[in-house]
């Protein structure tokens, strides 16, 4: 047994400020703490604060918070191996355990796993979102862990944007317009004419961002854009996607069919000869293959279908005049379009970007001040804000001795089919066999897709570790759970990518007793194999966020920046970066040049039809883009069993699903239940009225959700906010019911492609109905049963 860790030191802080103001900073925004009413205020700079992040701090210790470590009933007694009957995960009650007890249980299965089966048997799972700071980002801790302990396999892309990640490098040789590099707005206010925006610009998304928010600016962008003149389009089946204020027309399309509507603007601009041609020969390959495919001319992929406006209508829903006044509309005036990262996340979600790219190239505005395109304008906070001068600090990593990775999207599939095949971007590949999960950062029962199937799929390796602050379905579903300090209880800096801001997050509270950070537990983790010195180099938390934000300082003084010393940076709490890059529209300098300033694609250019993506042979993916019908929406046979369309939006009143527990949340739901938004035909035709409890049911699960009737929504269409905490009324029966208004138990679980095999939720059809029985107990907020140590029943039943 190795001993017990130091946890003594726990509820110390750093080096205390010289001030009495405390400033926190979490992915929402940057807040003061009003020590005398106990309260977050939003920093005074911020012109649009989220408000929920204001609320917090009355639940930071709610009964579901995780306080001691614990260990799932039959694995404390039985050892490692895969959960099923009644010792199924996610149905069992725990054993809380000292932290030496449960740290040596961790250390001991990672060697036995990686000693017996190689390190590529361990999966470290994390999404990065469970701080905003640069030091205790629990991604960066657990890869730096698992470098100096042998490695582990990991997943890449992101569950936002994958299609996006893996098709724009193929077309325009990078990501920088959808991650970021996007036109700023000062390269948009009074030069953009008209904003087209594909799934509006919602102000919900807006309200955050991966390394904080110091001012959310995006509803200031975009009043300062229509008080100069612009005309907006939105594009659609959710009406409220964009802001009243913005008077925008809305196109109320079908859900899925966006790639169908560019193709036949772009059909339009070519039969009507409105396209810029020499933009298309001097700046784009591939053209003549795409321009075929939408007259229906030739051979290879062309169906010999012209991709009309009147097509697309019989496709979209929307008039066909309506279609090609709008494509003379974007050639008549200086056009930006916008599409929100939600549009991908469907089968086949790389051809609506793939199309975007084509249309504007076609429009020629391409580099120009106000016009070309944006990806995920409003889909996160700091998009289209000008980009910092300097690099932010990281937290080392080190170098991973197992190369193989899976797309995140395609977890379960891995757990599932262990070496089953499956292809990626040009590659075969092969699952690895998986007997560890260790999870720190994130919560895969929000972000994955059809739960019942991960749900099932969690079962099959022999242990799953987690980090955790709640008692929420990550954790019920883990064998060995540690619990983590929150924003609130640490000391961290933050800084974004997007934004011009570094901030000194202060810890508020001191943390429960038996509750470490992540960099604790990993900490004490390493000194049990030896390795707490290349782990920790010698430095504790405080050293760490003074040598993070000294290399910062050391970097910012080269290029003639000055920054205050790290007392001071403390003290002060958040400062701006004076010297921001050249503000200038995206893909300025290759409109400007393209010879000297090729894009990294084989021919240098926009690559409208891919020579590379044809060669993979992919049905599902061809050489240009294409409109290749989903396996779910409202055309499809299944329509007549589902016959509606169900959108999972990013929740208003918190992140992702953090703190759904708390009273921002609490206060949107109805009946404990989340919301469901439906069009007044459809509830009528159901009989269903404003606040009746619904289930709402789809080919792999069911829920119950709250009816809000609104004529915000499209018929045919609703929509659910993700971030329930999953709730299944009965956890040992796969499938069961779930009840606090999960969307993900209906969503589907396939890759949106052979070629990104990118998340698929936005393709998913459902059924409402009234629920008239009696509503199961919910258990999503109540810790798990907790039991006595059953060895020390067994050694006691030995005795007598």
């Amino acid at each position: 047994m190795t001993e017990a860790p130091d946890i003594s030191h726990n509820n110390k802080k750093c080096s205390e400020p010289s001030t009495d103001q405390r400033h926190v900073a979490a992915h929402w925004g940057f807040y003061s703490h009003d020590t005398q009413a106990d309260a977050l205020k939003p920093h005074p700079a911020d012109p649009d604060p989220a408000q929920f992040g204001t609320e917090l701090l009355a639940d930071r210790l709610a009964p579901c918070r995780i306080v001691r470590p614990a260990v799932r009933r039959s694995y404390l007694e039985n050892g490692p191996g895969p959960g099923s009957g009644t010792s199924r995960r996610g149905a069992e009650p725990f054993v809380e355990v000292s932290w030496q007890e449960a740290l040596d249980l961790v250390a001991a299965e990672i060697r036995r796993v990686r000693d017996t089966y190689g390190p590529e048997a361990i999966f470290s799972g994390s999404y990065g979102w469970s701080s905003a700071g640069r030091f205790h980002h629990a991604q960066s801790q657990l890869k730096r862990f698992f470098n100096t302990v042998g490695g582990s396999y990991r997943s890449v892309q992101t569950y936002s944007y994958a299609a996006g990640e893996v098709i724009l490098p193929h077309v325009i040789g990078t990501t920088d317009g959808m991650i970021s590099g996007h036109t700023p707005w000062s390269q948009i206010v009074g030069h953009s004419e008209l904003i087209v925006m594909f799934g509006g610009t919602p102000l919900r998304n807006a309200q955050v961002n991966a390394g904080g928010v110091s001012r959310h600016e995006t509803r200031d962008g975009l009043r300062a854009c229509r008080a100069a003149g612009a005309n907006f389009v939105n594009i659609g089946p959710v009406k409220d996607d964009v802001a009243t204020e913005l008077d925008a027309e809305w196109l109320a399309l079908r859900p899925g069919t966006d790639a169908a509507l560019i193709l036949a603007l772009a059909h339009t601009l070519i039969v009507e000869d409105l396209y810029d041609a020499d933009f298309v020969v001097r700046y784009t390959a591939g053209f003549d293959q795409f321009r075929d495919y939408l007259l229906g001319n030739g051979s290879g992929t062309s169906d010999g279908i012209a991709k009309n406006a009147a097509w697309a209508s019989a496709i979209t829903g929307l008039n066909a005049e309506v279609i090609t006044d709008l494509a003379r509309a974007m050639a008549a005036q200086r056009t930006l379009i916008m599409m929100s990262w939600s549009l991908q996340r469907a089968d086949h979600g790389e051809q609506p970007y793939w199309a975007t790219v084509a249309l504007a190239s076609l429009l020629g505005t391409i580099g120009l001040p106000g016009g070309g395109f944006g990806f995920g304008y409003a889909s996160v906070a700091g998009i289209g804000q000008s980009a910092p001068a300097t690099r932010w600090p990281a937290l080392p990593q080190g170098r991973n001795a197992v190369s193989g990775v899976i797309p995140v999207a395609r977890i379960a599939d891995m757990l599932l089919s262990p070496g089953g095949s499956y292809e990626y971007n040009g590659r075969t590949c092969t699952y690895p066999d998986i007997k560890l999960v260790y999870w720190a950062g994130g919560n895969p029962f929000h972000h994955h897709q059809d739960l019942n199937r991960l749900t099932q799929a969690w079962q099959r390796p022999d242990t799953i570790i987690a980090h955790e602050h709640w008692w929420n379905a990550h954790a019920k579903h883990a064998d060995i759970v540690l619990p983590a300090a929150t924003y609130l209880e640490r000391d961290d800096i933050a800084a974004s990518g997007r934004d011009s801001f570094i901030g000194y997050s202060s810890g508020l509270f001191p943390a429960p007793q038996d509750v470490l950070t992540d960099h604790h537990i990993l900490r004490e983790l390493a000194k049990r194999f030896g390795t707490d010195q290349a782990f920790t180099e010698g430095l504790d938390e405080d050293q760490w966020l003074r040598r993070l934000y000294t290399e910062t300082r050391t970097g910012a003084a080269q290029i003639g920046i000055e920054m205050p010393d790290f007392d001071e940076f403390r003290d002060i709490g958040l400062i701006e970066i004076a010297g921001k890059r050249a503000d200038l529209p995206f893909l300025a300098a290759f409109r400007a040049d393209p010879s000297a300033n090729p894009l990294n694609t084989p021919s240098g250019r926009i690559e409208i039809g891919s020579s590379v993506i044809e060669s993979f042979g992919y049905d599902d993916c061809p050489g240009h883009p294409a409109w290749i019908e989903p396996r779910e929406w409202l055309g499809a046979e299944a329509a007549s069993i589902f016959p509606l369309h169900l959108l999972s939006c990013q929740p208003h009143d918190k992140l992702h699903s953090q703190w759904d527990h708390a009273k921002p949340s609490r206060r949107t739901k109805r009946e404990r239940h989340q919301p469901v938004r439906l069009h007044p035909q459809d509830a009528a035709a159901r009989s269903i009225v404003d606040g009746d409890t619904v289930k709402i049911t789809s080919p792999r699960g069911e829920c119950l959700a709250i009816a809000s009737i609104t004529d915000a929504v499209r018929p045919g269409v609703v929509q659910m906010s993700t971030g329930a905490w999953f709730d299944p009324s009965d956890p040992a029966c796969p499938g069961s019911l779930e009840i606090n208004g999960n969307p993900n138990v209906l969503t589907p679980d396939h890759g949106t492609s052979r070629l990104a095999q990118g998340p698929s939720p936005n393709s998913c059809l459902v059924e409402i109905t009234g629920f008239a029985g009696v509503i199961p107990v919910s258990h999503a907020y109540r810790p798990p049963d907790f039991v006595a140590d059953p060895r020390l029943e067994r050694k006691t039943d030995k005795e007598r």
